[in-house]
């Protein structure tokens, strides 16, 4: 019996491939609308979480997320070091710039200072060069996609070249020469991300008496984190972050205050509501069309168990081979996206569970609806 509710199904092909066509297109479209938005929430806090290491983040008090940034002075980061259960605490900087390209054209970039000694809070993934070829002279890293599109070079004949190891361009008037090329998470702004010490952009920069950006701390060897927390409070009047608590409050202010998860989230309760809606009334209008085939069953003594099972199987297998398909589409889409855009998408697996469970829902409503039209049916509309 179940291969009869089988052949039942595949054999009105348009029902069947509508159904098919609905269901993978509403995954498709609410797998994209769910990466696009984890794309954009891990870049607004991929700073953070790119630097390993660090046990908390110093910062203003007045802070409210990482790109809310209030200037320090660089004596705070000697009483931070004073703070008892503090091993070492290092300066970072970071800022906008404007670099000046070798063709005349300028980009918005960020840069990033280091401190000198340790160059904590660097890249970890470097495709050329060396993280400790930032001491040399007039020395900058750049990340991968700006070096093969927002810095490139262009040659004599106006073809664009991939800026590499020895590369130069203008930051403020100051020369900056390429010293490796590394691996980076994409950021909010999409803006190339430009790492130089600490010093150098303090040169680079224009004259201000305050350019500290945070401070980043390591704790001695069993020392509490929230008592330290809160001896660098009372003692230098500034905050302590975990970056976990750094992260996550930086993730909230940026959901309470902009309109992105709402623009993200209506359009992936959209793609549901039209996709859901279109497969489960194509599979209502099927479970209609099929009527008399199942009230020939009932009049043949087919039990309701069995009847249960066969229109189990459609809604199943409908609903796999769907998932599937819009599963496949979309992570081909993502990979084409990902490699010829600088769209944020982030495919993880919690999303597809979460994808595969709406899509299920769609096929359990759609298969109750036309199990209890099956039910319901009179045999004796076989002989009407």
């Amino acid at each position: 019996m179940l291969r009869v509710s089988w052949k039942m199904l595949v054999g009105d092909t348009a029902k069947y491939l509508g159904i098919l066509f609905s269901l993978a297109f509403t995954t498709l479209l609410i797998t994209q609308q769910g990466a696009t938005l984890l794309g954009i929430l891990s870049s607004t806090t991929s700073f953070i979480d790119s630097i390993g290491g660090v046990d908390l983040w110093v910062v203003d008090a007045r802070v409210q997320n990482v790109d809310d940034i209030k200037a320090l002075t660089d004596t705070q980061v000697y009483r931070v070091r004073s703070v008892p259960g503090v091993a070492w605490a290092v300066p970072l900087y970071k800022g906008s710039i404007k670099a000046r390209l070798p063709d005349g054209t300028s980009q918005n970039c960020q840069l990033i200072g280091l401190d000198d000694a340790t160059l904590i809070g660097g890249p970890a993934s470097m495709l050329s060069g060396r993280l400790a070829d930032l001491r040399n002279a007039d020395a900058v890293l750049i990340d991968e996609d700006a070096a093969r599109d927002k810095l490139a070079r262009r040659d004599a004949n106006g073809q664009q070249q991939a800026a590499g190891v020895g590369a130069t361009f203008e930051l403020n008037d100051h020369r900056a020469t390429v010293v490796g090329v590394y691996r980076g998470q994409r950021n909010f702004q999409s803006q190339p991300v430009v790492y130089t010490t600490y010093n150098r952009a303090k040169t680079i920069l224009p004259n201000e008496r305050k350019l500290l950006s945070y401070i980043l701390v390591r704790l001695q060897p069993g020392a509490d984190v929230v008592s330290v927390q809160t001896l660098i409070r009372q003692s230098t009047g500034l905050r302590a972050y975990t970056g976990e608590e750094f992260s996550s409050s930086s993730l909230a202010y940026f959901i309470q205050n902009t309109g992105v998860i709402m623009n993200v989230g209506l359009s992936a309760v959209m793609a549901f509501v039209i996709g859901g809606g279109i497969a489960g009334m194509t599979f209502y209008d099927f479970m209609l069309d099929n009527q008399r085939y199942f009230a020939v069953l009932r009049a043949m003594g087919t039990r309701d168990a069995t009847m249960v099972g066969m229109v189990t199987l459609q809604a199943a297998g409908v609903t796999l081979i769907g998932f599937g398909l819009g599963i496949g589409a979309g992570a081909a889409l993502l990979r084409f996206v990902l490699a010829n855009s600088e769209i944020s998408l982030t495919l993880t697996w919690p999303l597809l569970a979460a994808v595969g469970s709406i899509v299920v829902l769609v096929g359990v409503v759609a298969g109750t609806m036309g199990l209890l039209r099956v039910l319901r049916t009179d045999p004796a509309v076989v002989f009407k």
